[in-house]
């Protein structure tokens, strides 16, 4: 039997013309990325030509079939970090089903190769042994999974006009008095504050994947442009919980953060549901939330439905290191200089000048 020859396509970084062929329904919720990543390309040219290395903007390259204007997948990258030492594979879409594989590790491939960096990060849902596959070929591990959840304000009982109190009053999430201890204060995320959540957020991160990430207070502040709050317990001037913007979600929404000190899960209830309203409600955002959760965080999880909330998929969290081996001392030319300084002391020496003897 004959083998079918193989589609061939070209890969180009995204250009302004590209934007009105990328309607395919794949790259629609993507439109708004896409467009910002265009407009922002020249600037970032100017930039680099300037010595500033690190790009702000997304990075997109767009597969097109050969000979023809026909996009056929994308990827999106974007760096995780000022320093550009991690970065995430942000979007991988094809409308090739027959060739998504060959497509998905080309585009993986070439993105990574225009840019020098030493880690990476993609998320894959777990139903996806296609994009798992295509991940692992490129040298991702897994590292965590989650549960995704979307909660949408307007499944509350209560409306976003009810006053605190009423709210706090009738939602179920409320019957504990413990929820919500007096001693906590609630602050928005600043550049005083930032740090706290940088530390409660270290705490709670994996080991292995903190050291990826390689984030600075900085970072996170970058990401979450400074939207989200805190609960600080003032006695020790720590953060024990809160919620910050990761980005937009594709199927729309935003995608966000809610950490938790793990030795304050009793706070699952009034107090994380006050964090998702205050972050609903003075960042003027309507839109859905997107929380990830453990699936063996038994306590989010039961808050998760009290609140409402909807589990919509699971995936894998996968990174990619390459960690620089530092070239090995030369032991052999130490060795010979150590002997060379030996013997050098050993030498006959030249015998010195006498001075003169001065008249007395």
């Amino acid at each position: 039997m004959r083998a079918s020859t193989p589609l061939r396509w070209r890969l180009e970084p995204l250009a302004g013309w590209h934007l009105p062929l990328l309607r395919d329904p794949a790259f629609l919720p993507l439109q708004t990325l896409l467009q910002r990543a265009a407009l922002l390309s020249m600037p970032e040219r100017v930039m680099h030509w300037l010595g500033r290395a690190q790009p702000l903007a997304p990075q997109v390259l767009v597969a097109f079939a050969e000979l023809s204007q026909t996009p056929l997948a994308l990827v999106v990258c974007q760096r995780l970090n000022r320093s550009g030492s991690c970065w995430q594979i942000m979007h991988l879409r094809t409308t090739d089903a027959e060739h998504r594989r060959d497509l998905s590790s080309d585009l993986l491939k070439a993105a990574m190769q225009r840019t020098a960096t030493t880690s990476w990060v993609a998320s894959a849902d777990t139903g996806d042994q296609l994009r798992l596959s295509v991940l692992r070929e490129q040298g991702f591990q897994p590292l965590r999974q989650d549960q995704i959840w979307c909660w949408q304000p307007a499944n509350q009982v209560r409306g976003s006009q009810d006053s605190d109190s009423q709210w706090s009053d009738s939602h179920p999430c409320d019957s504990s008095p413990a929820a919500m201890p007096s001693e906590l204060r609630l602050h928005p995320l600043t550049g005083q504050t930032a740090p706290l959540l940088w530390h409660l957020e270290q705490v709670t991160c994996a080991g292995q994947l903190r050291q990826i990430l390689d984030r600075r207070v900085e970072d996170l502040l970058d990401q979450s442009h400074g939207r989200g709050w805190l609960l600080i317990e003032p006695s020790r001037d720590v953060a024990v919980a809160g919620v910050r913007l990761i980005g937009e979600h594709p199927g729309g929404g935003v995608d966000v953060e809610l950490t938790v000190d793990p030795r304050w899960q009793h706070l699952y209830g009034a107090a994380t549901t006050l964090l998702l309203r205050q972050f609903r409600q003075l960042h003027a955002t309507q839109q859905a939330l997107w929380l990830r959760s453990d699936p063996y965080d038994h306590g989010r999880l039961a808050w998760l439905q009290t609140l409402g909330a909807q589990q919509r998929s699971e995936r894998v969290l996968m990174a990619r290191s390459l960690w620089r081996r530092q070239p090995l001392p030369d032991l052999k030319s130490q060795a010979n200089r150590r002997i060379e300084a030996v013997l050098a002391q050993l030498q006959p020496r030249r015998r010195p000048v006498p001075t003169p003897l001065s008249p007395r």
